[in-house]
């Protein structure tokens, strides 16, 4: 099979010191840098917000971050201002090794809806792009790595294997948020779609 490796969001804002940190986010950043010459495309995602996004808590007054709202395509976490586009914390940790990447899909750019995904806003139905591109250089199977686990790896793990990807999820290569046990429900959500849980 021919196999890519989807490098989900390792930028400074979800790590130590950033907006929206992930515990030991930095700590994955040798591991998957260690990966990605095995790979026949390495595919980096950028969360790459405008200021003021309707997933950001700030605008939404009285409300709190890690709060929920429903939003026309669903409920939706409200977070930290985080990943605001061309911000350092929306910039790749500097450690990564992104000149091996292939591809950068950014993703949150739309003010009106938030994209945890690689291949689909959080509606569902707005394609990213990815699944094309990989289609097209023949790939069928992928690894996913980064942050958060329980979040954007998560969604975008659920559409590959959704999109017919062979998907594995790298474990010790993600780092969680866990809000509420949303770790154990994204593990369960992963196993019971067909992705393989690989701990190296």
């Amino acid at each position: 099979m021919s196999h890519a490796l989807i490098v989900i969001d390792v930028q400074n804002d979800f790590c130590p010191g950033g907006a929206l940190a992930v515990a030991d986010g930095d700590a994955i950043v040798p591991g998957i840098n260690g990966l990605m010459a095995d790979a026949a495309a390495v595919v980096l995602t950028q969360d790459w917000h405008p200021a003021g996004h309707s997933s950001f808590a700030s605008s939404h007054p009285g409300a709190d971050p890690f709060s929920m709202i429903e939003m026309p395509y669903g409920p939706q976490v409200l977070w930290p201002d985080h990943c605001i586009q061309g911000s350092p914390g929306a910039a790749f940790h500097p450690d990564l090794a992104v000149e091996a990447g292939q591809m950068i899909v950014r993703k949150g750019f739309r003010p009106g809806i938030d994209s945890y995904s690689a291949f689909f806003e959080n509606d569902k139905t707005t394609p990213t792009g990815l699944d094309g591109y990989l289609k097209t250089r023949g790939i069928d199977a992928v690894t996913l790595v980064g942050l958060a686990t329980d979040f954007c790896v998560q969604f975008s793990a659920l559409d590959a294997a959704r999109l017919g990807f062979a998907t594995t999820v790298r474990m010790d290569l993600c780092r969680a948020i866990d809000l509420d046990g949303s770790l154990a429900a994204a593990r369960s959500a992963m196993a019971a779609a067909g992705v393989t849980l690989s701990e190296g």
